[in-house]
């Protein structure tokens, strides 16, 4: 891939952050995830790449933009698999809560998981706990581990898990073990992220949650050098039907890192559309708005925040940074 694509990919992200941002509090989830579709696609069509979606808002006959399978780029360059998320977080941006982002990775071709849309069981560290927790291993085995990886007593740990009924078991382990816990919304592609970065206060991702949005996660681990361990959870009989036909039999299978993304080249781009621990949303000032992004590269090992002043006046790609 080439080492351009990191920050065409970033304009992606704004375009879809500035045009969802508009959408925030106003309680239309909907119209706050098209927004961001249609902006995330129309700057897709200029950057120059041959991809393909393999993680996006559906089937073709399900979702009329950015569907599984659709080429992107303007078909030049790279051949690249694309996840897209226009807006992780459409109840976040809805209600006017933390942590919404607008989201995208690429890898060569063939190097993500297809993963299908249904539960995913995971657990997510950032690099100090890496090798460090087992998916399989009791919730105290794997607070010993990160709080001992990280130098900390499992009372200054923090745990962050989806606010779920299936949780509520686990949420009571974690409080038993002495642990501090940061119950989501929702978005927990920004929660795995933010084990990785230690301004954010967060040392453990734990819970079942969306299986494409496990790969996106796993692609910016990656980048950061930490850790996303993930099993599907399937729910009904076509959720079955659709784990067999990927090949997997076994429904204990464990994805690791090398599963859910090959090879050690892949790019994660992300725009902040409501504020949170790691990333500013958009903020709007009359004829223009500012944007906070993250963008990385797991070949180069880059991390690059990237602030954006954007005239409104002007097509949202057209930046001044």
């Amino acid at each position: 891939m080439e080492r351009s694509l990191s920050m065409e990919l970033v304009r992606v992200t704004e375009a879809a952050a500035l045009a969802s941002g508009r959408w925030m509090g106003r309680g239309n989830k909907e119209e706050a995830d098209r927004a961001a579709t249609e902006a995330m696609r129309d700057v897709f069509d200029t950057i120059p790449m041959k991809g393909t979606v393999v993680i996006g808002e559906g089937e073709m006959d399900e979702a009329p933009m950015l569907y599984i399978g659709e080429k992107l780029g303007n078909g030049y360059g790279s051949r690249v698999d694309v996840a897209v998320d226009p807006l992780e977080g459409t109840n976040i941006v809805a209600y006017g809560q933390w942590n919404a982002l607008a989201v995208l990775a690429i890898a060569d071709h063939g190097n993500l998981l297809h993963a299908p849309d249904m539960y995913m069981e995971k657990i997510a560290v950032g690099p100090e706990a890496v090798g460090k927790v087992d998916i399989d291993a009791p919730i105290i085995d794997n607070l010993k581990a990160v709080a001992k990886a990280k130098n900390k007593d499992i009372e200054d740990l923090v745990v962050t898990i989806l606010n779920r009924d299936r949780h509520q078991k686990m949420i009571q382990e974690i409080r038993e073990a002495g642990a501090r816990i940061k119950l989501l919304s929702d978005g927990d592609v920004a929660a795995a992220i933010n084990t990785a970065f230690d301004d954010t206060g967060v040392d453990i991702m734990l819970g079942s949650g969306g299986a494409p949005e496990g790969v996106l996660a796993a692609v910016a681990l990656k980048c950061l050098g930490g850790e996303l361990q993930g099993r599907l959870l399937p729910q009904n009989d076509d959720e079955l039907a659709r784990c067999k036909k990927m090949g997997i039999d076994n429904l204990d299978k464990v994805f690791y890192m090398d599963d859910l993304v090959k090879g050690d080249d892949c790019i994660f781009a992300a725009t902040g559309v409501t504020d949170g621990e790691l990333l500013k949303g958009v903020h709007y000032k009359g004829s223009t708005a500012t944007t906070q992004s993250l963008v990385m590269r797991a070949k180069s090992g880059t991390v690059r925040f990237v602030d954006g002043k954007h005239s409104m006046k002007k097509k949202p790609d057209l930046v001044i940074r």
